[in-house]
C-alpha cells in the first residue's frame, strides 16, 4: 500500500529505529507510548486488520507473537502485555496489522 505507514517503515522508505527485522515483521518502539516500553511488532506483508486475515496468514500471527516473546526475552522484560487492536471501534488506529508489547518496566 503506497500510504501506508508502517508498509513504508517495513520496506525502509520511511527511517525507522528497528529492533529487530527478519522475513515476516519488523519490531521498533511506539512514537506515542502507553507504557514505559511499548513497542510494535509489524507485519511485512499488507494486512489491514485481524478481521481481513486470509488463509495462511494465521502463520504471520503466530510469529508476531513468537517474536514478541523473544524481544521481550532480549530486553529482559519479566513482566508485558500483548494486544491487537481491530477496527476503529477496537482502537485501530493504523489499518495494517500490527501487536502490541506493552511493559510497566523500562528497557533501553
Amino acid at each position: 500500500m503506497d500510504d501506508c505507514v508502517f508498509c513504508k517503515i517495513a520496506s525502509k522508505s520511511i527511517d525507522a529505529n528497528l529492533l529487530h527485522e527478519d522475513d515476516l515483521c519488523v519490531i521498533f518502539r511506539d512514537i506515542h507510548p502507553k507504557a514505559p516500553t511499548h513497542l510494535l511488532i509489524v507485519s511485512k506483508k499488507h494486512i489491514p486488520s485481524i478481521s481481513e486475515m486470509e488463509e495462511g496468514d494465521e502463520k504471520i500471527v503466530g510469529h508476531l507473537i513468537n517474536s514478541a516473546k523473544n524481544i521481550a526475552k532480549k530486553l529482559s522484560l519479566t513482566g508485558y502485555q500483548l494486544q491487537f487492536n481491530v477496527g476503529k471501534d477496537g482502537g485501530q488506529e493504523i489499518f495494517h496489522l500490527h501487536l502490541h508489547l506493552m511493559s510497566n518496566l523500562s528497557s533501553q
